[in-house]
């Protein structure tokens, strides 16, 4: 009886664990300059209500994602060093948001300067569908960012791009 307790509390542990797995994600791309990105994130859940209740010039990056770069990256006139940044999102209203880095690592909680970040030329738009977990990937542009890589975050219904080169 007891072997089948086991068994039961075992087998229910792993359901529980699996029906909603949070995984470490890596995205590699071979970006124009011959310059290799690496997105390294958590797939943590798209938490939309945080985002839009963040007050206006909050710099809002879930779980700290990373962008690393092996060399320079030109996005127009804007120049990004080889290095390794934190992946954020800066709220100028409920409506307009910006991609940004961060050099370095912050801590839980910590807010960097705003002048720390490198602020990228983004499109915010928003997407019928939500997204139900935190998503990032590179992507050739579209709009005005066409002929451009950039880096998409998709959070909920909040999606932007930001251009990388």
């Amino acid at each position: 009886m007891r072997k089948l307790g086991v068994f039961v509390f075992v087998l229910l542990g792993a359901t529980i664990l699996s029906a909603h797995p949070h995984f470490n994600k890596t995205v590699t791309a071979q970006l124009p300059g011959d310059v290799e990105a690496t997105i390294t994130y958590q797939t943590v859940p798209a938490n939309e209500e945080h985002a839009q209740n963040a007050p206006d010039g909050s710099f809002i990056t879930p779980r700290s994602p990373k962008l690393t770069l092996s060399g320079d990256l030109m996005a127009g006139s804007l120049s990004i060093p080889a290095g390794e940044y934190i992946i954020g999102v800066v709220k100028n209203s409920s409506s307009d948001w910006t991609l940004a880095l961060y050099p370095g690592t912050i801590g839980r909680g910590e807010t960097p300067a705003d002048s720390d970040l490198i602020k990228l030329d983004s499109m915010f738009f928003t997407v019928a569908e939500p997204v139900e977990h935190l998503t990032l990937d590179f992507t050739p542009g579209h709009g005005r960012h066409e002929g451009k890589a950039v880096l998409l975050i998709n959070f909920g219904t909040l999606a932007l791009q930001g251009a990388l080169g």
